[in-house]
């Protein structure tokens, strides 16, 4: 098994989610904590669990929030990351310290800034598409074979299955994180996770980080 990271089969992973996100707020050395929010489904669930469990055991006035990756559509747009998470995560717990936008309409040039005077990320959410995708790194796309220093770029899906250009981390990008925290979960990720452990190519596969831990349900682990 080539699973880039330390794998966790768990029958709930929002709450092993939100049990991760917690621990590593609890153990953060400085008065600030860096989260990057992701898309889809599975990151709703986390995020609604994250906000029902926090509690008084994450103060949300050191938490500074990012994105690893979000569609070019309007802010509140049913399609939006940061519609979702706002919904999902940020508007239950009242606030954050600061939130930190994707805005396509400016380029990738002003988040790159951003995160290179940043430095380091405490924690990074990742998911994983039915097609090997993690954030907006799509299988082909030029986005994967970005310079080292280049830690966010614009770029679309080539196929053209998934709609709309996005700005996203490049995985020089994600690597700066301290944790990068995957969630799988379902069996039309079972193939694709497969693939992922035996070493095939796919841009899920290129995930690294300081530490890296995939929370994969049993649906998702049905194939390894």
């Amino acid at each position: 098994m080539a699973i880039p990271g330390d794998l966790t089969i768990t029958p709930d992973v929002p709450s092993a989610f939100s049990e991760q996100v917690i621990s590593a707020f609890q153990m953060r050395g400085h008065d600030t904590f860096s989260l990057g929010l992701s898309g889809g489904g599975t990151a709703r669930r986390c995020y609604e669990r994250l906000a029902e469990t926090a509690g008084g055991r994450i103060d949300w006035w050191k938490v500074d929030v990012y994105w690893s990756d979000e569609r070019c559509v309007p802010h509140d747009h049913e399609d939006s990351n940061y519609r979702l998470a706002r919904e999902a995560l940020l508007d239950r717990v009242g606030a954050a310290n600061a939130t930190h936008l994707m805005r396509c309409a400016e380029g990738a040039d002003p988040y790159q800034l951003r995160l290179g005077d940043l430095g380091r990320v405490d924690l990074i959410h990742l998911g994983m598409g039915a097609d090997g995708h993690t954030a907006s790194l799509f299988p082909g796309s030029d986005a994967l074979d970005a310079d080292p220093g280049r830690l966010v770029v614009t770029t679309e899906d080539p196929t053209g299955l998934n709609p709309y250009q996005r700005m996203t981390l490049t995985l020089g990008g994600i690597a700066r994180a301290n944790l990068v925290l995957v969630t799988v979960e379902g069996e039309e990720k079972a193939d694709a996770l497969a693939a992922v452990a035996a070493g095939e190519d796919l841009p899920a596969s290129r995930i690294s980080a300081d530490h890296v831990i995939w929370l994969v349900d049993e649906a998702a682990a049905s194939r390894l």
